[in-house]
């Protein structure tokens, strides 16, 4: 089913402001919160859709991609969405951060069910690399360095000093959330003592703090196939930042950019090429060999007919990039452009008048066919 557009989710105009849009959301977000309708399903999923749509229309970066290219300019995500830069973002995230905190949290008993004792995952990270053509054409493996949240050696990523164990929250009992009353009302919020993890360290690790992580660089291979284009993304799962006390560890997409060529130029899996060659071998023919990704040797032949034409195309089929996914290449194009040349001895001339004179071409130096032409116009 095709995804309804953000503007009308949210009841705005495209030309709406940001202060607009985020009114809108809160309206939007308070009318089909989950919390007001249990079990409804269908209510959980717009709530899910008019936080995307505020999560895109927000950004001014991202609402820019979005009224250029529409959904195409993001991929769709699981359970929350994922952004442009191929993180995921969890709609109660973007509901308290409008709301301020957890004030609405509180409000209607804590957003998501489900209770405490899983540790954070880490988040996902964005990595852009450059590849020449050739290596785009080929495949290439690259190795990238990078800081990023890495497991704490000193705790092994449990938050807790070596000697001391990773106990239940006091506080929750490993709910992760408490309930208090208010007049008629029970809110349940997020634990203050544990942040929601439903455990904590017995005593915190003195080099992470109890975090289970820090920064580091990191070095990784990535495979880059051939076919690639400018724009797609490569997933390495794992090597994302490391989750907040052995929490599972979030993905890293790289982004690639093909750098433009200085003689072909790209169009989907086919290469185009602009080639000179003599005027004698465009009247004569024959064969010239012309550069190509295709060949060992950087060179394939190429047939010229006598009486080619400048701006002739020819079409030399499977020389173009691979396909990504396998199946039959694409095709290389050369248009040839003939060279006229600038300067003459009296010898070449002297050839050139003589067959000049031998076509005819010295009383008529433009084809009559041209001028016949040219009398229809201006009849």
């Amino acid at each position: 089913m095709a995804k309804q557009d953000y503007y009308e989710l949210l009841g705005v105009g495209r030309d709406a402001s940001a202060e607009e849009i985020k009114k809108a959301y809160r309206k939007k977000a308070v009318q089909y919160h989950p919390d007001k309708h249990k079990g409804d399903k269908a209510m959980e999923e717009k709530f899910k859709e008019v936080s995307e749509a505020y999560e895109v229309l927000k950004d001014a970066d991202k609402r820019a991609a979005y009224d250029r290219y529409g959904h195409a300019a993001f991929q769709p995500g699981g359970a929350g969405m994922r952004g442009p830069s191929g993180g995921f973002h969890d709609p109660f995230e973007i509901f308290r951060e409008v709301f301020g905190g957890s004030a609405f949290d509180d409000f209607f008993g804590g957003g998501r069910s489900g209770g405490g004792g899983a540790s954070h995952a880490g988040s996902d990270l964005r990595y852009d690399v450059e590849v020449s053509l050739k290596e785009a054409f080929t495949g290439v493996e690259k190795e990238i360095s990078y800081r990023t949240a890495a497991a704490c050696d000193h705790c092994h990523g449990s938050g807790a000093e070596p000697g001391s164990r990773v106990v239940t929250c006091p506080t929750c009992g490993g709910a992760g959330r408490v309930i208090s009353s208010r007049g008629f009302f029970q809110v349940q919020q997020t634990c203050p003592h544990c942040h929601g993890a439903g455990r904590m360290p017995e005593r915190q690790c003195s080099q992470c703090g109890g975090e289970g992580r820090v920064m580091k660089s990191k070095t990784v291979k990535i495979r880059v196939p051939a076919g690639i284009a400018t724009g797609q993304k490569l997933r390495s799962a794992g090597n994302g930042e490391a989750g907040i006390m052995g929490g599972p560890a979030g993905d890293l997409y790289v982004v690639v950019h093909v750098r433009e060529h200085d003689i072909f130029e790209r169009q989907g899996n086919d290469l185009h090429c602009d080639v000179p060659i003599k005027f004698t071998l465009a009247a004569l023919g024959g064969t010239i060999e012309v550069p190509a990704l295709s060949s060992p040797s950087g060179r394939v032949s190429l047939k010229i007919p006598p009486g080619t034409q400048d701006g002739t195309v020819f079409k030399l089929r499977e020389r173009g990039m691979p396909h990504l996914r396998g199946g039959a290449k694409g095709s290389q194009f050369v248009r040839v452009h003939i060279e006229v040349p600038k300067k003459l001895t009296s010898e070449q001339r002297a050839l050139l008048e003589q067959f000049a004179r031998a076509c005819g071409d010295a009383d008529h130096p433009v084809e009559e066919g041209f001028w016949e032409r040219a009398k229809k116009i201006f009849e």
